[in-house]
């Protein structure tokens, strides 16, 4: 079973609360890039919960998701805000590091930070590779990429991010 689609008007009412809350760091007047990590919803709750506990504090994607979206790879300071598997909004994230390479480029401590398994670079690959080939599969054939240079389709960017709001509360 796959999410629920987003609700963008719960989105748009994060958004704006967390503008009105913090106009120091939501310049962006725009409504931010508004996602939900993985790829079926016991995943997807699993992760978020993860970040809304604190122990996942990075993420990778490859180049090629962004790509296929036209959508633009993060940068620093940029927001986006995080639904769970019913598409309901849940927290603000801010991408505070981005790092750009090659899956082979991923290390121990990036593999802690994604907080995910048992936190350790071995797991991080495996796991990253079975999800990787199971939705890009185009790119599996060349390996799952962390980036350091986005100008290949098999890299990936891999942020470092902060919880910025609360989560969305009701």
């Amino acid at each position: 079973m796959p999410n629920a689609p987003v609700d963008i008007a719960a989105a748009h009412a994060l958004w704006d609360h967390y503008r009105a809350a913090h106009p120091d760091r939501a310049t962006d007047t725009e409504l931010p890039s508004v996602e939900q990590f993985g790829d079926h919803p016991a995943l997807t709750d699993e992760l978020l919960g993860l970040v809304l506990d604190g122990a996942k504090r990075a993420t990778a994607s490859l180049v090629a998701e962004f790509a296929a979206e036209s959508q633009a790879l993060p940068r620093i300071g940029s927001h986006w805000i995080a639904c769970d598997s019913t598409g309901r909004p849940r927290a603000i994230l801010r991408s505070t590091e981005l790092r750009i390479g090659t899956f082979a480029d991923a290390d121990e401590e990036f593999a802690h930070d994604e907080g995910e398994d048992d936190r350790t670079l071995a797991s991080w690959r495996e796991n990253h590779r079975r999800y990787w080939q199971r939705v890009a599969p185009r790119s599996a054939s060349s390996g799952p990429k962390r980036t350091r240079s986005s100008s290949s389709d098999s890299r990936s960017p891999g942020a470092t991010t902060a919880t910025a709001g609360a989560p969305n509360p009701g």
